[in-house]
């Protein structure tokens, strides 16, 4: 079965996780700084090869009356570019509350105002991602 990669897509930071082999559980990557969409997408790629990923899930960052606003625009624009350039599957998942309860579990635990940075984007990207698989089972 082919791991499914999970993107939490914003301007300066892209946050990774991974699906385990069986595609029941998210875990956090890595964070990739997006210095320039040509090296993101290269990062991208090589983790694309990585782990043979065929389905990539990217947050979409809806406004709260559910509209999709000029940041969820942008984010759609690298996903299609993603699934053109890679021949990859993109399904978009809402990810309204990934940053907040990225940010909950960080200071629960005990992470450092100034550590929670380093970690926030791969942990809202494991959010998004397991949002996916569980919903991927309750079908």
């Amino acid at each position: 079965m082919n791991r499914i990669l999970g993107l939490d897509v914003g301007d300066k930071w892209i946050g990774v996780a991974v699906s385990d082999g069986l595609n029941l559980t998210a875990q956090p990557l890595t964070t990739i700084e997006r210095t320039s969409n040509k090296k993101a997408y290269e990062d991208i790629e090589h983790l694309i090869h990585e782990y043979d990923i065929h389905n990539i899930v990217v947050g979409l960052p809806k406004n709260m009356n559910n509209t999709l606003g000029p940041q969820a625009e942008k984010v759609m624009v690298f996903a299609e570019k993603l699934k053109n350039k890679f021949r990859v599957e993109i399904t978009y998942i809402d990810e309204r509350m990934t940053t907040i309860s990225a940010e909950r579990v960080l200071i629960e635990g005990d992470v450092r105002r100034e550590d929670r940075k380093k970690y926030v984007d791969k942990i809202a990207a494991t959010y998004i991602l397991q949002t996916h698989l569980d919903q991927r089972r309750d079908i």
